[in-house]
């Protein structure tokens, strides 16, 4: 597992780059203002577009005040039915989103709520994904399954952080996970009860009932450390001092055979004298 960038890309949904842009509806059949409840209605497949970013559903409903300049300000989007939401790098799909522009947050579900980047990562979240814009935060529920090109985690919750680097650009700074987790790599499965993901040291840490299985070679233990920069993975003991336990599959006889290198016949050699030693 030498790469793990199903973690860095999922949460950048629509509309949370494009702060200073007005949002604007569109629909095939109809566009509804009703003043006195301060909303608009766009109906049949309709679109809400914000720069390069744009958000499809069987209905928009989005609620709205005037500010002091007398300028329309949106304060809630509500999208139901075949949610697609798409920006420059991920696209997210599901039943039901709800963006809150000025509690910035944004709640999608669905069955399941799905993200996916232009490098075909993805990620699945049976009850929902939530993203807080201000608060740099993403977090998914519920049977939560991130892939990438190699490999696979699954967990009951994922929560990511992100901080702006000296570019000023969102980098992610730690994903955490809980619950039933398993991560699957070309190289082995691993198991616990939690873990983290610190990108910017390339390394997963488990924690709690860990279980590694590598071709039928099992780790047992309460914390394991992996570097995907060096693909080197390590078994340690808890903070209580847990013992490491490990039960290691021989190569079968054929196996062993087959891992042998060919070797060219020679003419039998006089046969010599065996050597022992006895060992106190």
């Amino acid at each position: 597992m030498k790469t793990l960038s199903l973690f860095l890309l999922f949460w950048l949904l629509p509309f949370t780059s494009a702060h200073g842009e007005d949002i604007n509806l569109y629909a095939d059949k109809q566009v509804e203002v009703h003043q006195n409840e301060q909303k608009m209605v766009a109906v049949g497949n309709a679109l809400a577009r914000k720069g390069d970013n744009s958000i499809y559903a069987d209905t928009l409903t989005a609620f709205y005040e005037k500010n002091k300049q007398g300028k329309t300000v949106f304060k809630t989007l509500h999208a139901d039915g075949h949610v697609k939401a798409i920006s420059p790098t991920t696209k997210a799909y599901g039943n039901k989103m709800d963006y809150d522009l000025q509690a910035e947050e944004i709640i999608l579900t669905g069955t399941p709520a799905k993200i996916e980047s232009s490098k075909g990562e993805t990620i699945t979240a049976e009850e929902q994904i939530i993203y807080y814009p201000d608060k740099q935060i993403a977090v998914a529920t519920g049977n939560v399954i991130a892939k990438d090109q190699e490999n696979t985690v699954y967990a009951d919750k994922m929560i990511s952080y992100f901080q702006k680097n000296a570019s000023g650009d969102l980098e992610m700074k730690e994903v955490k996970i809980f619950d039933n987790v398993k991560i699957v790599t070309p190289q082995a499965t691993a198991t616990s009860d939690r873990g983290s993901y610190l990108p910017n040291e390339g390394t997963v840490h488990l924690f709690d009932n860990v279980i590694i299985n590598q071709d039928g070679n099992i780790l047992k233990g309460d914390h394991a450390e992996t570097n995907l920069n060096t693909g080197i993975s390590r078994m340690l003991s808890g903070k209580n001092g847990q013992r490491v336990s490990g039960v290691f599959k021989e190569k079968k006889d054929k196996d062993k055979k087959a891992a042998q290198p060919a070797t060219t016949p020679t003419k039998p050699s006089q046969p010599q004298q065996e050597k022992t030693s006895d060992v106190q």
